[in-house]
Order: structure tokens, then sequence, then C-alpha cells
């Protein structure tokens, strides 16, 4: 194998790429914007599925590594009606299939399992174009250029490579999240420890219909609660926030749950950072392009979705399966990316129909989504 695999941005599926091509002897780079691995907080916890994050682990052959990372207990769920009321308590028994790992941590043991200087940090993509000879050339904020048979896109949401294929992008996807931290919640916030419990809480207020007007919190590592606030806003609601105020900010998330019991809206009242609002994008489901040879996308730049819990198991199994296309094809790219492609397309725009349908879900009856059985009995 003589092509070097090109890879910009150093999240979970590019990684994930270029550590299954690195098993199978195929030498890539990912190119990276952030200055560092620590250079910011790389999100809260994940739920890793047995049907596709797992499945690209091993192919990685991180299994290992994987399970010396899991929180256990953290696959818990609590239902709250907006009064506190318990409409559901369900304990970690130890037997479900997605384990709850940080992300940050899971992102550590790919960048630990991958040679030295396969990745370049400080290296933000400016622009990207196909030359004359099909080759496609990288420009990096910085001056630099690099020049490549293959180059995957793995940047993200707002991805530099994918104009080369598509000029689809993202759209807002009419919610946000507003996002709160409380630290050392044991000793410092205990009603809102126990109101979250040991793994995940949701609540919703039964009357709200199709408002969209939830919370969610995890416990995260330690005694870290993470709570996110969902809002059915248009931008420029947000916009109208200053969220650089923290007081001010918080007060008008929190005057959007008033009457919801004070044990939940402390998770926006009591947070130890200012709040943090995170636009819902998308790409058009069924996203797709025709071939183009010598590049290809993987994760969020390929089929970015609201989230459900499925964005980056689907980032990883993306790395994975293209890793493994062109290790199966080592003399023929475009047989390998018209492999991965061929599954990728129907796969994505599944799981992209699947999220809208949880989203509107969770949006409109919380209760009934975490238990259908007793809605149908």
């Amino acid at each position: 194998m003589t092509t070097h695999v090109t890879i910009i941005g150093a999240g979970l599926g590019g990684l994930t790429l270029a550590r299954v091509l690195h098993v199978n002897g195929i030498p890539a780079t990912v190119y990276e914007a952030e200055p560092s691995p620590m250079a910011r907080l790389q999100g809260g916890m994940l739920d890793i599925h047995d049907y596709n994050g797992q499945l690209a682990l091993q192919a990685a052959d991180l299994m290992d590594e994987f399970r010396a990372i899991i929180l256990e207990g953290r696959q818990a769920t609590r239902v709250l009606d907006r009064d506190g009321t318990v409409l559901m308590d369900e304990p970690d028994d130890g037997t479900g299939s997605r384990p709850e790992v940080q992300r940050g941590e899971l992102r550590q043991i790919l960048l630990d399992s991958l040679p030295a200087g396969t990745v370049r940090w400080g290296h933000k993509v400016s622009g990207t174009r196909t030359l004359d000879d099909g080759r496609h050339e990288v420009t990096f904020a910085d001056g630099g250029i690099v020049v490549t048979n293959l180059l995957v896109g793995a940047d993200g949401a707002w991805s530099r490579v994918r104009p080369l294929l598509s000029d689809a992008t993202p759209e807002y996807f009419g919610r946000s999240f507003v996002e709160t931290y409380l630290y050392d919640s044991e000793t410092r916030h205990p009603t809102s420890a126990k109101t979250v419990g040991s793994g995940s809480l949701f609540v919703l207020a039964s009357d709200s219909g199709a408002s969209g007007k939830w919370i969610g919190a995890h416990r995260e590592s330690g005694e870290t609660l993470h709570a996110y606030m969902t809002l059915a806003k248009p931008l420029d609601w947000f916009d109208g926030i200053d969220f650089t105020d923290a007081a001010a900010a918080t007060a008008r998330i929190a005057a959007e749950f008033e009457g919801w019991a004070p044990e939940i809206t402390a998770l926006i009242t009591d947070s130890d950072t200012a709040p943090m609002v995170r636009p819902l994008n998308s790409l058009p489901i069924g996203h797709r392009w025709d071939r183009v040879p010598g590049a290809t996308l993987v994760g969020d730049a390929a089929h970015l979705s609201p989230p459900d819990g499925e964005g980056a198991n689907l980032a990883m199994q993306d790395g994975a399966e293209l890793g493994q296309a062109v290790a199966a094809h080592p003399d023929d790219i475009e047989a390998a990316l018209t492999a991965y492609e061929a599954a990728l397309f129907p796969r994505s725009a599944a799981a992209a129909t699947a999220a809208v349908a949880t989203n509107d879900a969770i949006g409109q009856d919380l209760i009934g989504f975490f238990t259908p059985d007793e809605q149908t009995a």
C-alpha cells in the first residue's frame, strides 16, 4: 500500500479511521485545527453501542482499553415530571449494551494508539480544491499546503472538505441545548445529585405537548453533573440573550422553566459555570454525493443529524468501515471508496430519519418514549 491517507479532523471518526488503517499497516496523517489534545473540553458522556461503536473499537483492537474507561452504573435512567414526581427509575443492573464513557477519555485512548506524529495539531484548514491531475490540495490557515491522493473529511458539521463532494450545508433544527455543570455534587449540590441519580435524568412537563421543552442531565465521572435544557426557540431568541452575563443568562433560561420543581431548576440556577448555548443543526436526511475520485467523508461531515446518542457511534463506525474498505482494496482506492459509500448512504439516511423521530417523540411525549409498553398496554 503506497497511498498515504490524509484525514482532516481528530475527532472520534477521524482517529478511529487512522487507528484501523494503522492496524492494517496503512499510513495516515491527521490534521487538526486545535493546537493540542487538551485545547478544550471534549464534551460529556457517550453511550457506546454494541452494534456500531463497540464494533468499531473491535476493528481498532482497543476493546480492553475501552473497558478500562467505562463508568460503572451510569446506564441507570430516571424520568421525572416537572413537579418532581418520579415516573421511572431504572437502575443499572450491569446487563445493558450501551456502557457510558467520557468522550475525552475515549478520544485519548485513540490518540495513544497511534504512532507519534500521526496527528498534526494546529493545522486549521482554510480551503480545499481538486487539482487537474485528480489529486486534492488542502490549504491551511498558516499558509501550508498538502497535496494528497486520498482525502477524508472527518471535520464535523462545518466541514471544509465537504464542498469538494456536495453543496449541502447544515441548517438549524429548530432547537438548542443550554448546558450547565455542577461540580462536587455530593458535597456542594446534594439535592441535585439525588435528583439526577447515578446515571441519566430526563424531565418533561406532561402537559407541554409539542413545545420541545425538556431537561436532561448526566452524572459524569467523579461527582460532576452535566445538565442540558432543550428549548424549541429560533436562533434570534438566543441571540437576544447575553451569555457573557452569566447571572442574566441564567435568570432568562430559568424563567422558561418557571413552576418546575426547585430541585430540577437548581440544575440551572446552581450551575458552577455560565450557561452555554448549543444550537442543533442537521444536514438533509439522505445526504449523499456522486463518487468523487480520492475523496470521501465520515461522521458529522457526512450525515450531521439531531442528537439521539448515535452521532459518535456512527462516526466511529464510519471510520472503522472506511479503514477496513481501504485495507480490503489496497490497490484500488476507488473500489474501496465505492464499497464504503454504498454502505454509508443507506445507513446514514436511516439513522437521520430515526434521529428526527426520536427528537420529536421526546419533545412531545417523553414519558411515552421511555415506557412504550405501558402506553400500549
